[in-house]
C-alpha cells in the first residue's frame, strides 16, 4: 500500500465535507504524499490557530527535524511523527536536505483523546511495525482518493487511529506491561510501612509517569494511590484481628501512617468503624477492599 501510495504521486488533499447535525468524533482535516527539497517547508505548532487538531506525518526516506517540548529530534527513514496542535513544537526542513513522507492529519475528540495517549506513553516520534505503515498509507491513499461522506471520512481517520493504537499497545506491550506491574505491586507489598509516592513506583516500573497510572489503573482497576491505600488499610485489618498485642498506633505505623489519629480518620472511611472497634469486633473476614472487589468481578466475567 506504500508504494501504491507513492505511485500515485505527489498530491494533498484537503478533507472538506458538509457537515451534518451531529458531530463526529474522529475526522480526517487532510492528507497526503509529499517530497520536500531544498526548500522552505516549517511548521510551528502554536501558529497553527486554535482549533485542536493533530498530525501524524510518516517519513519514507530523507530526514525532518522536530523541535518537540525544548527537545530536539531527527526524524529519519522509517520514523513517524505525532505532534498535537496548538503546542509547543515546530518541525522543518533542513536547507539542502529532502524529505519524502505522507501524512493524515485530523480533529475530533476521540482522535485527539487517542493521540494523546500515545504522545504520553511513546512520545512523538514513533518506530511502527511495517505492517501498520502500509495500513496508515492505505488510509491516507483512500482520503486522498476522496470519501464520499462525513461518515466515511471519520471510519477511515478512526481506522487509522486505532492502527496507531495497536501498533504501540498491543498484546505484546501489554503482557510486558502486565508483568511490569506484578513487580510494582510486589514493592508496594514490601514497603506499606514506608511512603510509596507515584513517582517512585513509576521509578520501579522503568515507564513514565503518565503511561505507568494508566496502565496500572488499567491492569488493577484503580490508580496507583488508591491501591496503595488498600492494600495499607488490608494490612491495618490483619493486623487489628490477628496480632492483638499490637497497639492501634503501632499497627498505624505498620501500614504507613505517622499520625494515628489520621489514620483512625480513613480507616472509618474505608471500613465504616475505628481501628478500636474493628479489633472489638472482629470484622476482617466479612470486610473486602474495593481492588478485591473489582478482581472477583472480572473473574467472575
Amino acid at each position: 500500500m506504500l508504494q501504491e501510495l507513492i505511485d500515485n504521486g505527489q498530491v494533498m488533499r484537503t478533507v472538506s465535507l458538509p457537515r451534518g447535525r451531529h458531530r463526529l468524533h474522529a475526522m480526517p482535516t487532510s492528507a497526503g504524499y509529499e517530497v520536500r527539497h531544498d526548500e522552505p517547508y516549517d511548521w510551528d505548532g502554536r501558529r497553527r490557530g486554535q482549533t485542536p487538531f493533530t498530525v501524524l506525518q510518516h517519513t519514507i526516506s530523507g530526514t525532518g527535524r522536530l523541535r518537540y517540548e525544548n527537545r530536539s529530534y531527527r526524524v529519519d527513514s522509517g520514523d513517524t511523527l505525532l505532534v498535537l496542535v496548538p503546542h509547543n513544537h515546530r518541525y522543518w526542513l533542513e536547507k539542502g536536505e529532502r524529505w519524502e513522507y505522507f501524512w493524515i492529519s485530523m480533529n475530533g475528540e476521540e482522535a485527539l483523546r487517542i493521540h494523546r495517549l500515545i504522545l504520553a506513553a511513546a512520545g512523538p516520534v514513533l518506530k511502527l511495525q511495517q505492517a501498520t505503515i502500509d495500513h496508515l498509507a492505505d488510509c491516507s491513499l483512500r482520503l486522498v482518493k476522496g470519501a464520499k461522506t462525513p461518515a466515511s471520512a471519520s471510519a477511515i481517520a478512526y481506522e487509522a487511529a486505532m492502527a496507531l493504537y495497536d501498533d504501540v499497545f498491543g498484546s505484546h506491550a501489554f503482557a510486558a506491561d502486565r508483568s511490569v506491574m506484578q513487580i510494582v505491586i510486589d514493592h508496594i507489598n514490601a514497603n506499606l510501612d514506608k511512603p510509596l509516592p507515584v513517582d517512585e513506583l513509576a521509578k520501579v516500573s522503568g515507564l513514565s509517569r503518565a503511561h505507568f497510572s494508566r496502565v496500572f489503573a488499567e491492569s488493577e482497576g484503580v490508580p496507583p494511590a488508591e491501591f496503595v491505600l488498600q492494600q495499607r488499610m488490608q494490612r491495618a485489618a490483619k493486623l487489628l484481628t490477628k496480632a492483638a498485642f499490637i497497639p492501634v498506633k503501632e499497627v498505624a505505623i505498620m501500614s504507613g501512617f505517622d499520625d494515628a489519629n489520621y489514620f483512625s480518620k480513613v480507616f472509618r472511611r474505608i471500613y465504616g468503624i475505628n481501628p478500636t472497634e474493628f479489633r472489638t469486633t472482629g470484622m476482617y473476614a466479612a470486610v473486602r477492599s474495593p481492588v478485591e472487589e473489582a478482581r472477583s468481578g472480572r473473574s467472575r466475567s
